[in-house]
């Protein structure tokens, strides 16, 4: 039986790849500042930080916030995981960390180096993002009676259920350093993706495409974030949605 630590496993993909290693019979222990018995803030480190690797087989990493702080998070990690002798270290990333420059992308390709010039054994995934994260974003979108889309992007929705049976796979498998990016079923409109999300919740609002400036929008219009060529996600946007909305309830 391995020992595997989750950090970030009170959150939306942790809690999930820890139903699944525990269930494959693995003993977990989950890293959160919410967690009841490994409460770290992974910014700060500390002496509870040693506590929750020590004798750990292989580290899965989760953990991580736009607000900032991913690189100080992972440097104190990877420091106790070095410490601590741990063999692995699995990390998610995101599909495009290294041609959308956005500066949450900017952090997460960052922390990727620190793991792959840490010492220790390896693998990071990236994938697109989760279909959690998208009704978040139209959730907050369609407040207005205008939703406001940016003109021009795609996005590529996967479930999150399907990247935390990815990841409880390869932490229990050896090192592999980069493996092959997960990308959701589709290529899909901002505005088909928005008209699906009201039909599902109720909503009425009229779409309208903006056009934005910058390279970080030129970058998603150009579609660095998605990976077409390896859309092998299962489950559609609209299938998420029936399961979420399925009374047409709001979201």
């Amino acid at each position: 039986m391995t020992t595997i630590l989750v950090t970030g496993g009170t959150g939306t993909l942790g809690r999930l790849v820890v139903e699944r290693l525990r269930a494959d019979g693995h003993e977990v222990r989950v890293l959160s500042r919410r967690a009841t018995q490994y409460a770290v803030d992974l910014r700060e480190g500390g002496p509870g930080l040693d506590a929750a690797v020590a004798g750990v087989d292989t580290i899965v990493h989760c953990a991580s916030t736009p607000r900032g702080g991913d690189e100080e998070a992972a440097a104190h990690l990877l420091a106790a995981a070095r410490r601590a002798g741990v063999g692995h270290l699995v990390y998610i990333s995101i599909v495009g960390v290294d041609r959308v420059p956005l500066g949450y992308y900017a952090s997460k390709l960052a922390v990727e180096k620190l793991i792959a010039e840490s010492g220790l054994g390896w693998t990071v995934l990236r994938t697109t993002q989760f279909h959690d994260l998208l009704v978040t974003l139209l959730r907050s979108l369609a407040k207005p009676p205008v939703l406001l889309l940016p003109a021009g992007v795609r996005d590529q929705p996967i479930e999150a259920a399907e990247v935390a049976d990815r990841l409880a796979e390869l932490a229990v498998g050896a090192p592999a350093g980069r493996v092959p990016d997960m990308g959701g079923p589709q290529v899909r409109t901002f505005e088909s993706l928005a008209r699906a999300y009201l039909k599902a919740t109720g909503r009425r609002r009229a779409l309208l495409g903006v056009p934005l400036a910058g390279r970080a929008y030129r970058g998603l219009r150009d579609g660095g974030h998605l990976t077409p060529q390896l859309a092998v996600g299962k489950r559609t946007f609209e299938e998420y949605l029936a399961e979420r909305f399925g009374n047409g309830r709001r979201g």
